[in-house]
């Protein structure tokens, strides 16, 4: 490491001509300077490269370039091959960072050594009304982060705010990040850090401002649709917890039911779809036997995937495994 670290700020970006300006001040104003933004532009067809590059002009620190592929796991991959920072975080284009972002990151790392995450608290904003789902979302992830509990329900959702964390370059390195096309990158580079067993450092502090528009490419890219968020959390499960000598079990007939349930059947793998609800025990959803809960199961040789939202459902199955011996994210891992 260099006797002076520096933080390399990996930004893809794709037409973000209203907001890009914004953010580049908001990193120039940080409290840490010893900084580099890596931006790579992903074949935007606005004005975005002219506005960066005029930014660049006057701060050596900012270096633009066209993305070397299609796509923002390509864009990071091209940033993070250029990166020369002893540590990695990554921002996105039409965010805002809080003055002290860099400085909390990188001094969270420096106390905690390697093997260590570092993340914020973010605040969603948004020009018009923000939807109940974002804030839930927020309050959620902080209550993670504050305690520094993100890992232990990133089955249920991205725990790790995709433009609010920080490794050492060794650590990123050591997951192996950008080097797969799996989507949606950030829920996939979340489960890599969890599938090595890195910590996650606490705070309460709010780091990050993360902006919510109608264009906003989570909202608007195949790549962040339903269907991926449903693939991804079977790949780890199947990858780091599945034990096939026990009974899989899908519990909850609902719209997350059915998604994993669809998804398995096209797998083609063997489970029981399990439901409390009096209208569909006994029929049948993708020609998938739904059955009742006091069917005959042996208990010690299960594992379920919880697909119930309600929070008064999921402590339902939570002491139902517990009572036959079950514990959490080993017999019972919440999808929902």
């Amino acid at each position: 490491m260099q006797q002076n670290p520096k933080v390399s700020i990996l930004i893809p970006a794709k037409n973000e001509t209203h907001f890009v300006k914004d953010c580049l001040h908001s990193i120039q104003k940080q409290t840490f300077q010893n900084w580099e933004v890596i931006l790579v532009d992903d074949h935007s067809t606005d004005d975005t490269n002219s506005i960066v590059k005029s930014i660049a002009e006057k701060d050596s620190r900012i270096k633009c370039l066209m993305n070397q592929g299609q796509g923002i796991i390509s864009a990071l991959r091209t940033a993070y091959e250029l990166a020369s920072g002893d540590f990695i975080t990554r921002m996105d284009a039409d965010d805002l960072m809080r003055p002290n972002k860099i400085e909390v990151l990188y001094n969270g790392l420096i106390k905690h050594g390697k093997g260590h995450v570092a993340v914020g608290g973010v605040h969603y904003f948004a020009e018009t009304n923000l939807k109940s789902g974002f804030k839930n979302y927020q309050k959620w992830l902080n209550k993670h982060t504050a305690a520094g509990t993100n890992f232990t329900d990133i089955f249920k959702e991205c725990v790790i705010p995709s433009p609010c964390w920080m490794l050492s370059r060794e650590d990123l390195d050591g997951i192996n990040a950008f080097n797969e096309e799996r989507y949606p990158e950030d829920y996939d580079l979340a489960f890599r850090m969890y599938a090595k067993g890195y910590e996650v450092i606490p705070t309460d502090q709010v780091l990050h401002d993360w902006r919510d528009y109608a264009t906003r490419t989570s909202r608007t890219s195949d790549t962040y649709k339903e269907y991926t968020f449903t693939e991804i959390k079977w790949y780890y499960f199947n990858l780091l917890h599945r034990d096939s000598s026990k009974q899989l079990l899908v519990m909850g007939t609902g719209y997350r039911g059915k998604k994993i349930a669809h998804h398995l059947i096209q797998l083609g793998i063997d489970f029981l779809w399990i439901s409390n609800n009096d209208e569909k025990i006994g029929k049948h959803i993708y020609n998938q036997m739904i059955y009742d809960l006091s069917m005959d199961l042996d208990w010690k040789n299960i594992q379920c995937i919880g697909t119930v939202a309600s929070e008064m459902g999921k402590k339902f199955l939570e002491d139902l495994i517990e009572s036959h011996g079950g514990e959490m994210n080993k017999e019972l891992f919440h999808f929902c």
